[in-house]
């Protein structure tokens, strides 16, 4: 094993400064006459981008799988199968030659419009970081590392290089921190790459609170903080806060500054070297494992990209037409079913090594059929009544007719943003004519993200979403339409009904250079339920050939310790005839807290494969952290006394099961009374209460006095004075009385507060 710190000792000033910038677009510095090899870092992460010309940034890239995207490996909500997409992914990175493949991205999903959701896994920070720490874990074990990004706070590309993220301590710590704490506390990927944009005013590349603060010394991140490609504008300042290797090289004035920066006194040494033996630390841990000696098999890993693909598609609505039953001729219609749109654009762009149609998919599957195509739409935002027309007659003719429809890449890409969530015009035209004249219709879409539908779902009985489903897609789409795979996809997002429901509709994207998160904690299903809104398709929600029985909820305690958590299990029974998978949500419902909460949290889910009336029993353990909420005045996770609702359902608005477990909290918390606090707040504070409530009565009998309300009755105020009384600070309710009272407000409030306080 290399001894880093004597390593970093025998470099010079001038070797630890270039080892913090990249020698190029893909590779790392290396320094020859020590033995520091450079290190391959490419793009993912659904796929392995290595261009041919490792000078060359946006050079073509050697033929590798593609993947379907983070939004369908979300919805298949299956850690184990993303695993296996890892290794695979492993496999490619070592044939390929690449050291540290750049994935998974892990930003939530806050507006549906960000044009790079479809690298995003969830709304939802639990099932994100599940899912991350699982992809990571699985590469990783092969010897290849891992970028989690982009961190953090990195919800849209309107902007992206500068917009600042202006947002509270708890939305931060709760919904845009916590995926990428599970991922980095259990996975521990090899780097870590920070946002373009600004949070709180700081560029997330000059961010000390996230880089060193919060990732390195609460997370206990050891390995190295990358910059996203270009995301860099103070390097001195960028290493002070924490930022250890800037992307892409080479840049020979920013080490300039280092070594100027430590020169002057500016930069102390220490700094850039501990920079220096993390970045150390990966390139000789990726030397571990031997790139570029062997083959990966190609076909395997395409046919595992069919069966993720599967697992990951979302039968949405289904009026008894799916699967299909041996149809004697099938329109196909969309410019999709021969062209498929299985990739978005963009870092993630991969050269696949083949790419299965959808329509000859479907072909090889129903030998027996009659076949017919209509384009049916163009691959631009152009409307054309003749491609409509066309479509119209064939599927008149055909027993059935298959709408393919793809978000062109004019309107969903990474770069920018979407602008409204509907699908073109002539693609909403297309199905509502075919639909009007063919009642068996089925839509399958292909989007990295929601979509608006209910201009048109009223009128079609089946709706498949696809996703980006990678290059055998087209296979999986025919294996779930034909009944050879049972659909078991779940959204990992809200589909909601119009853009103006949508949690930062008000908000995004912002103006002036900043853009507000007024929203809050309430993003996703977090929202639709604080506001009771009706959305399209719920959170969790997807729909299978079978159906699925919940019973006999077990709780191993109806009364616990916070430090102690909570076991139990829930049987699940397929009642119909055919096997299929279903995913078993797990959320949580804090009765009553102190500071505001959503109504559910997921905070736990399981994928249980079942035959015909086969029955499973699902465990959960529940820790902690299920129960907590972030104190932005504490800087902490707290809990507290009280009930909390354990809910089972197979989607954020269909809960089958419930029961309620009673908390005890195991937390001595200081008090956080002050000179402000109400006195209300006084009574509710353990230590507050203690030293307050023995003069409670006689002060506030003294008030009610000296305002004349002890001889006016409730009805002569006009108001509740109980309720005035518990809102009003303290010192306010003492200032009052002051002319009563032996002290000022002030020195009775402060004994008081030292009292709490001792």
């Amino acid at each position: 094993m290399t001894d880093l710190t004597k390593l970093v000792s025998q470099m010079t000033l001038e070797e630890k400064a270039a080892l913090c910038t990249g020698a190029g677009p893909w590779v790392t510095t290396a320094v020859e006459r020590l033995g520091i090899p450079q290190m391959v870092v490419t793009d993912g992460p659904h796929g392995v981008r290595r261009t041919e010309d490792l000078d060359v940034i946006a050079a073509k890239s050697k033929p590798a799988t593609c993947f379907p995207t983070a939004s369908c490996l979300s919805a298949s909500w299956d850690v184990e199968l993303i695993a296996e997409m890892g290794e695979a992914l492993a496999e490619e990175c070592i044939a390929l030659g690449v050291d540290v493949v750049l994935g998974p991205s892990n930003n939530m999903k806050r507006t549906p419009l960000c044009g790079r959701n479809f690298e995003y896994f969830s709304e939802d920070p639990y099932l994100s970081g599940e899912l991350a720490a699982a992809y990571i874990q699985a590469v990783q074990g092969k010897g290849v590392g891992t970028s989690l990004k982009h961190f953090a706070v990195n919800n849209q590309e309107y902007q992206r290089f500068s917009i600042d993220s202006v947002l509270d301590e708890r939305s931060l710590h709760e919904i845009y921190l916590p995926a990428f704490e599970t991922a980095v506390k259990r996975a521990k990927p090899w780097t870590v790459m920070c946002a373009y944009n600004k949070v709180n005013g700081d560029y997330c590349s000059e961010h000390h609170e996230l880089l060193s603060d919060i990732l390195k010394n609460d997370w206990g991140f050891e390995g190295l903080v990358v910059s996203d490609w270009g995301a860099v504008h103070d390097r001195v300042t960028g290493l002070k806060a924490g930022l250890d290797l800037e992307m892409p090289g080479p840049k020979p004035r920013r080490v300039q500054a280092v070594i100027e920066a430590v020169e002057a006194g500016d930069l102390d040494e220490a700094v850039l070297d501990e920079a220096v033996r993390r970045v150390l630390s990966i390139v000789f841990k990726a030397q571990e494992t031997p790139k570029g000696q062997s083959e990966f098999d190609r076909a395997a890993h395409h046919a595992l990209t069919r069966k993720v693909a599967s697992e990951g598609m979302v039968l949405l609505k289904n009026e008894g037409i799916l699967p299909l039953q041996n149809p004697a001729s099938i329109a196909v219609i969309g410019r999709s079913a021969k062209h498929p749109h299985y990739q978005g654009g963009g870092s993630s762009h991969i050269n696949p090594t083949q790419v299965d149609s959808p329509f000859d998919e479907l072909k090889k599957l129903a030998p027996s059929a009659s076949f017919s195509y209509a384009e049916g739409y163009g691959e631009g935002l152009e409307h054309n009544l003749d491609l409509i027309t066309e479509a119209v007659a064939e599927a008149q003719a055909a027993e059935v007719a298959l709408i393919f429809v793809a978000l062109p890449v004019v309107i969903e890409s990474e770069g920018y943003d979407r602008k409204a969530l509907d699908l073109t015009e002539q693609q909403v035209n297309l199905i509502k004519s075919v639909s009007a004249v063919q009642s068996n219709t089925v839509v399958i879409l292909n989007n990295g993200s929601a979509v608006a539908m209910s201009e048109w779902l009223d009128g079609v009985p089946a709706v498949l979403e696809s996703w980006m489903m990678g290059q055998a897609g087209g296979g999986a789409i025919a294996d779930i339409l034909f009944g050879r795979v049972n659909p078991s996809g779940k959204l990992a997002e809200t589909f909601p009904k119009a853009l103006q429901d949508t949690p930062a509709y008000l908000n995004y994207p912002g103006e002036n250079g900043q853009v507000h998160y007024g929203e809050g904690l309430f993003i996703g299903y977090r929202y639709y339920d604080a506001k009771q809104l009706e959305v399209e398709f719920a959170f969790g929600h997807g729909l299978s050939y079978t159906e699925f029985e919940y019973s006999n909820l077990k709780l191993a305690s109806k009364s616990i310790k916070d430090s102690d958590g909570l076991e139990l299990s829930v049987d699940i029974t397929n009642v119909g005839d055919v096997a299929g998978k279903e995913t078993v949500q797990l959320y949580i419902h804090d009765q009553e807290s102190k500071l505001v909460r959503p109504y559910k949290e997921l905070k736990g889910f399981a994928k249980v494969s079942l035959e015909p009336g086969e029955t499973k029993t699902v465990r959960f353990k529940l820790n902690f952290r299920s129960f907590a909420y972030y104190h932005p005045v504490h800087k902490r996770w707290v809990t507290e006394d009280g009930d909390f609702d354990i809910l089972i359902g197979a989607s954020a608005t269909d809960i089958r099961l419930k029961d309620t477990v009673t908390l005890s909290s195991t937390l001595e918390l200081p008090s956080i009374l002050n000179k402000e606090s109400t006195v209300k707040e006084w009574l509710e504070d353990k230590k507050g209460k203690e030293v307050f409530e023995p003069m409670f009565k006689e002060i506030t009998a003294s008030f009610t006095s000296a305002m004349g309300a002890d001889t006016a009755s409730e009805a002569d105020i006009g108001m509740d004075m109980t309720g005035f009384l518990m809102d009003l600070p303290l010192m306010s309710l003492l200032d009052f009385q002051d002319a009563s009272l032996a002290e000022a407000p002030e020195t009775i409030v402060q004994g008081l507060l030292a009292k709490v306080r001792s």
